[in-house]
This record gives C-alpha cells, structure tokens and sequence, in this order.
C-alpha cells in the first residue's frame, strides 16, 4: 500500500477522502474540477438548488458523452477494419 496516496478531493461542497495510485492523481483531480465547473453551470443555468439534482445531471451529461464517444468510435473502428479487410485482398490478389 505504500505505492498509493492518500488525496481529499471536493465535490458538491464535500469533501471524498480516496487511497489511489499516484498515476490516477491527475485524471481525478481534473475530472473533479470538471464535475465542480459543471455543477456552478447548471446552479446558473437552471434554479436547481438540489445538490442530489445537479449531481444527477452532471452523471447524465458525463454518461452521455461517454456512450457517443463509444458509438462514434465503434463506427470509427468499423470503417478502419473494412479498409483492412480491403487492403488485405489487394495484398493477396498481388501476390497471386
């Protein structure tokens, strides 16, 4: 355990004591500013005074991202693979 930290990070006006390894420092520290930008967004956009819903939105907003992000990628990867299988055939029908 010795190769881990001991960080405080704070969101929503509280405060989440986290034992990680010092390579997921960064990424959770940016993703809590990220949560806490959102947060001061949303309090402003719409009058929210719910944390529980502000919250909710700010893990709808992150878990839609993520999921586009997989789709988009998913179709990335489809075309990638296509031009592989493609280029494979040209290969093949030179060497024959």
């Amino acid at each position: 355990m010795s190769d881990h930290l001991k960080i405080k990070l704070s969101i929503a006006d509280r405060v989440y004591p986290l034992t990680i390894k010092p390579q997921q420092e960064e990424g959770l520290r940016k993703a809590a500013k990220e949560i806490e930008e959102m947060i001061k967004k949303f309090e402003q956009s719409y009058a929210v005074r719910d944390k529980q819903d502000v919250l909710a939105m700010c893990a709808l907003q992150f878990a839609s991202k993520t999921i586009q992000r997989d789709i988009e990628g998913s179709g990335e990867s489809a075309e990638a693979i296509q031009q592989l299988r493609d280029l494979e055939l040209l290969v093949k029908s030179q060497l024959s």
